[in-house]
Order: C-alpha cells, then structure tokens, then sequence
C-alpha cells in the first residue's frame, strides 16, 4: 500500500465506531490517532494514557475491522530500547500491523531523542516484530518541523539526516509533519529514499498534488476528532443558550445507519 500511486489515505480512528465508518467510506487501512484516543479515554495527549488502555483502545477497533491497522503509539511509551521491545509486542497482541514510532521525547530540555539513540529504538521495534513473527509496518516520525527544533534554516538537511538513518536503521515508512509547501515536499521525496508520510492541516495541498509529487502516504492526525468535537460544542453550545437543536438535527447519522454498522 506504500508503493504509490495511489497514495495511501489514512483518515485517522479514535474508537471502534469511528473505524467502521472509515471502512465503510473506503479506506483500505485504518490509522488511529493518539490525541483522539486519549481524550475518549479521558488523558490528554503525549503519552499521558496509560500503555494498557492505549492497548485496549487498538484491540477494540482491530477486532472490528477487516483492513489492516497503524497504531500512533506516540514514542512507544518508552525511553529505553527494551521498554520499547515490550511496548511493540503490546502493539501486536493488540492487532495491529504497523505503528508511528515518534523521536520526540515530551521533554522540553530536550525535544529529540539523540540520533542514535532513535536508531536503537528502531531497531529494536523492528526484532520485537521479528521475534513476534510479524513483518510490522514502521512508520518513523521526525517532529524536526513540528516542534520547530533548531535554526528554520537547519530544519531540512536534519530532517533528511534523521529519516534517512531511520530508514536504514529498518523504518519502512518515514513522516514529516509539519511540512505543507510543495517545494520542500518535493525536495524530500528526492532526498529520503523511502515512503513519505505527510500530515493534513492548514495549508497541505490536495491529494492529487501529493500523488503527483511522490508522497506515499497521507494522514490526518486528530483533525477529524477535533471537528466533530467542534460540532459538539457547538451543539450543546444552541441546546443550553438557544434552547433549540438544529446542530445536532440538521447533520447526523440516523440511530438505524450506527446500529447497522456496529453489527
């Protein structure tokens, strides 16, 4: 499913329901995302839920579908290499074929794990799959652009530095979020020598212009979970202000549709 054209489009789950709909909309995988997924499971993001319900989540929806399944596990919920080992059998016990595996620490001293150390890690997701006898997609994220590390100026080459160790580290699939503009896009499909996986927001151009250029795989993080937030805000915003309920009346799905889904 990376060997675009087409582009792998991944609109990201964060519950069992919300993976049907998914399927039932045509995706040929399922993404789940973890700032969708902590909230409904009441913890904020970045690695604030604990492993054991995060697992739980992704069982539920592997269980439900019948496309395969990418977990964002965020940083693996783990420092150390063997943690991280333990964390990807999780993943797989769970269901899931493939996961994100960030190099953000969460720790604002600072912001990256070492190149090095980012290596190791990878590569001991990639003998935790082995030793599990499952070729696990790994989906390695560099957040050089998203949390703005470094000069804007350094930005690029370390990016490429990064993804391109990642990928002979044993990543099969490399994600550069933060990134929106065509040129630079372009750039790193030249430079990375494997799969590229971009982030939908403000400013990413349309799919067709992602395919053209080369980009393998588009996600879209929590952006669907937090516009259905926004309409439920919204909802109850007219329902105790107004008293009236067009929000909630005028778009929905009707019982019947959900009851059908879930079957």
């Amino acid at each position: 499913m990376h060997q675009a054209p087409p582009i792998l489009i991944l609109p990201n789950a964060w519950d069992a329901v919300t993976s049907r709909l998914f399927v039932k909309a045509g995706a040929r995988a399922i993404a789940t995302t973890s700032a969708g997924m902590a909230a409904t499971l009441g913890y904020a993001d970045g690695q604030k839920v604990p492993r054991e319900l995060m697992m739980e989540a992704i069982a539920r929806i592997t269980r439900l579908v019948d496309v395969p399944v990418t977990a964002d596990i965020e940083s693996g919920y783990a420092a150390s290499p063997k943690d991280l080992h333990e964390s990807i059998r999780a993943v797989i016990n769970a269901g899931a074929i493939g996961f994100n595996l960030e190099d953000a620490t969460g720790n604002s001293s600072q912001l990256l794990f070492a190149l090095e150390h980012q290596i190791e890690r990878i590569r001991a997701a990639r003998v935790a799959g082995d030793n599990a006898n499952v070729r696990v997609v790994i989906n390695a994220r560099t957040d050089v652009y998203l949390a703005k590390v470094g000069e804007p100026a350094t930005r690029y080459a370390e990016t490429v530095r990064r993804l391109n160790a990642y990928r002979e580290a044993g990543a099969d699939c490399l994600f550069v979020p933060g990134v929106t503009d065509i040129p630079t896009l372009t750039q790193l499909v030249r430079s990375v020598p494997g799969p590229l996986n971009v982030l939908a927001g403000p400013g990413m151009p349309p799919v067709a212009d992602l395919q053209r250029i080369g980009i393998a795989r588009l996600s879209v993080g929590s952006g669907i979970m937090r516009a259905t937030l926004a309409l439920a805000r919204d909802a109850a915003d007219e329902l105790l202000q107004k008293g009236t309920y067009n929000t909630f009346l005028d778009r929905n799905i009707p019982y019947n549709e959900v009851n059908e889904l879930m079957k």
